[in-house]
């Protein structure tokens, strides 16, 4: 089953820059290990986009944590069509970003930093879910991303925010 894993999910497995509850970041690793042991496979774009935010918050060395080791796993896999799939995105000049992210007005706000991977679901065309531990935007634009076909997949709905 192919997914998208918004890069809040390995940092929070490896419990560091977060306030996330041990639950969660217990069900970030069960998330993870999945794509580690051959379950999932990967969603990622060819210009490495992905790649370059998951190295600027996780080691590429793989080691202390599960999502430094799921960053090496990434690398070192993302030519592997077993286990990572590449698309094209098409970068814009505008305020959407991309051209694969909806021309929706309600998602107008949407966090800037992710919509590469709601990019990466649309183009994707078979809606792989977006995996997503504690980003609160992924719970307010919801069903918005909802009406454009979007999957978010929520990992730790414990930290869903009380108001949004």
């Amino acid at each position: 089953m192919l997914a998208i894993v918004d890069t809040n999910v390995p940092v929070v497995a490896n419990g560091r820059k977060t306030n996330a509850t041990l639950v969660c970041q217990k069900a970030c690793i069960r998330a993870l290990k999945a794509f580690l042991e051959g379950n999932r496979i990967l969603v990622l774009d060819s210009g490495e986009e992905v790649l370059r935010e998951y190295g600027l918050n996780l080691r590429i060395s793989g080691k202390p944590g599960v999502g430094d080791m799921f960053l090496r796993w990434a690398h070192n896999n993302q030519a592997n069509n077993n286990r990572c799939i590449k698309l094209e995105l098409t970068p814009l000049n505008d305020s959407r970003g991309y051209e694969e992210f909806p021309a929706d007005p309600e998602l107008s706000q949407f966090d800037r930093n992710d919509r590469k991977f709601v990019a990466l679901a649309i183009a994707c065309r078979v809606n792989p879910p977006i995996l997503h531990a504690t980003d609160r935007g992924w719970w307010i634009f919801e069903g918005a991303l909802q009406n454009n076909g979007i999957v978010v997949e929520h990992i730790c709905p414990e930290e869903k925010p009380s108001r949004l």
